[in-house]
Formats: C-alpha cells, sequence, structure tokens
C-alpha cells in the first residue's frame, strides 16, 4: 500500500518570505505619500493663512487630510522644503517682491539697533517670509531694560512678549521680545544675553544653530539679490 504522506506536494519554502518584505515595502511607500501630502497641505495652509508655527500647520493639515496616524507626520524641515516650492508656484514675483521690502526694511532696523550686536534671522533671511511674516531680529544685551528704554528714548510704542528658545542641546530659556510696527511692517525683536553671540539658538525646523546675518551680511545678500533680478530680466 502505497504512503500517500511521501507524496503531497511541498509549498515551495520561499513563498513567504517574498510576500513580507514586498508588503512592508509597500507600508513604507503608503507611510511615505501620506508625509508628502501632509507636506504640501501644512505648506499650503501657511503660504495662505500665515500659520507660523509647523506644528500647529502639521496638526491643522493632519485633521484636514484625515490622516491620525503619527508616522505620517512629515518633519518641520519637509514642511519648509514645500513651503519654499509652493511659494515658487503660486505666488512667485509677489513673495519675492514682499520679501526684498522686508529684507531692505531689515537692512534699517539693524542699523537702528546697531548698538545691541543685532542680526536678522528667521523667514525674512530664509527666503520664506510672505506678506504675514514679520521682520524677526536677535539682539544682545546683558541689561534687560537696555532694549525697552531704547525704543521708548525714540518713540517706538512696543509690546512686551515672552519666547521659549532653545540655546543649545541641553539649555532652553524664556527670553524677553518686543513687538512694534515700522515702516506698515510688523518687527519682532528677541533679546539674548551677550553671550548669545557666540553660537545662535537651535532653529525649530531641524534643531541647528539657526542662520542669521549682521548688517553687513544682509548688506551683501541684498545686492545678489539685486543682480539676480537683473540677470533675470
Amino acid at each position: 500500500m502505497s504512503n500517500t504522506s511521501n507524496t503531497r506536494p511541498h509549498s515551495p519554502p520561499h513563498t513567504h518570505t517574498h510576500a513580507h518584505p514586498h508588503a512592508h515595502q509597500h507600508a513604507q511607500t503608503r507611510v511615505r505619500e501620506r508625509r508628502q501630502r501632509l507636506a504640501h497641505e501644512a505648506a499650503r495652509l501657511m503660504a495662505e493663512n500665515g500659520i507660523r508655527d509647523y506644528h500647529q500647520a502639521k496638526q491643522k493639515a493632519a485633521q484636514r487630510l484625515g490622516i491620525l496616524d503619527d508616522a505620517s507626520l512629515p518633519r518641520n524641515r519637509e514642511i519648509d522644503d514645500a513651503l519654499r516650492a509652493y511659494q515658487r508656484l503660486f505666488l512667485g514675483e509677489r513673495q519675492q517682491d514682499g520679501l526684498r521690502l522686508r529684507r531692505a526694511a531689515a537692512l534699517r532696523a539693524l542699523l537702528f539697533f546697531e548698538c545691541f550686536e543685532p542680526r536678522l534671522v528667521g523667514p525674512v533671511l530664509e527666503g520664506t517670509a510672505d506678506a504675514h511674516a514679520p521682520v524677526t531680529l536677535h539682539l544682545h544685551s546683558d541689561d534687560a531694560d537696555a532694549v525697552p528704554r531704547w525704543l521708548d528714548e525714540h518713540g517706538i510704542p512696543a509690546q512686551a512678549r515672552s519666547r521659549r528658545l532653545r540655546l543649545d542641546r541641553e539649555r532652553e530659556a524664556d527670553v524677553p521680545t518686543w513687538l512694534f510696527c515700522a515702516e506698515d511692517l510688523r518687527f519682532d525683536a528677541t533679546v539674548l544675553p551677550l553671550d548669545g553671540l557666540r553660537q545662535a539658538p537651535l532653529s525649530g525646523i531641524d534643531a541647528k544653530p539657526m542662520r542669521r546675518a549682521s548688517a553687513t551680511q544682509l548688506r551683501a545678500l541684498l545686492a545678489a539679490d539685486e543682480i539676480a533680478d537683473y540677470e533675470h530680466r
């Protein structure tokens, strides 16, 4: 009598081992696509609604698209890249004109605050400033009253705020910030101690030291912008 157990066909041993990596790769692709969709939606919200907080834009985009898993949330850098692409595509010259206007005003502000070792930071320097963006400055002084006194002496009304900054990997601090208007633009001046000149606070976008520019560096950037603008005509 024949033994049927010896003739039963066996499944190839590799059948299941290929299916699992394929499913994993498909899942990764879906997460990547969701991240891109969320990054572009967050960028659109920032550009159209003047949202400056990346986390807020990210959460609003997730709610709008109904994508609620944390793995699909894009990094701030991905949103920043998407914002630049959106501005190039949909805002074009209008955004560039506004950026040039703000950079020129920023240079005048840096000269005005010269005694505080000022630096330009944020969207106006990075090139992502829109019609809602303030000109963001870092001023440096160990005298807590020096900046408000300077503003008061020059007849500039300002609102006091406090902002939490990451000074480095280990330290965070609440630092005074003064909000005021000049030349029909909003300015946002954060006051740091003098030793803050040695290393910029960490960026909320990529946790690296913030890019910042002195008056000399901004003047060079404006000259480069002018040359680029001339060459594109």
